[in-house]
């Protein structure tokens, strides 16, 4: 449900408020239009995202989280303070010899 690059991130840029498909582009330099429209109909389709259309005079469209994704990103929260502590040691494990 969360495999590749970018569905974490996406996770983490939407657990605090709703955002639009522009937000989102800005938030994650280097992910592509395609990408990030296939990642959030899969989220959707998996009920992790939430789409809301307002139909106004120019129709917006705002992507956040269900209660299924804020369970699954307090879930991974664990996972992100494990690499804090340990950003470091990675880095170092990571660099070229």
């Amino acid at each position: 449900m969360i495999g590749g690059k970018w569905k974490v991130l996406l996770l983490w840029a939407m657990h605090d408020q709703p955002r639009r498909f522009g937000e989102l582009r800005r938030l994650l330099p280097g992910i592509s239009e395609k990408v990030l429209t296939q990642h959030l109909r899969e989220m959707a389709a998996d009920q992790i995202v939430r789409r809301e259309a307002f139909d106004e005079t120019v129709p917006r469209v705002e992507y956040s989280l269900s209660e299924f994704g804020l369970s699954l990103h307090e879930a991974l929260r664990p996972l992100g303070a494990w690499g804090t502590q340990h950003m470091d040691r990675i880095a170092e494990v990571r660099a070229p010899a």
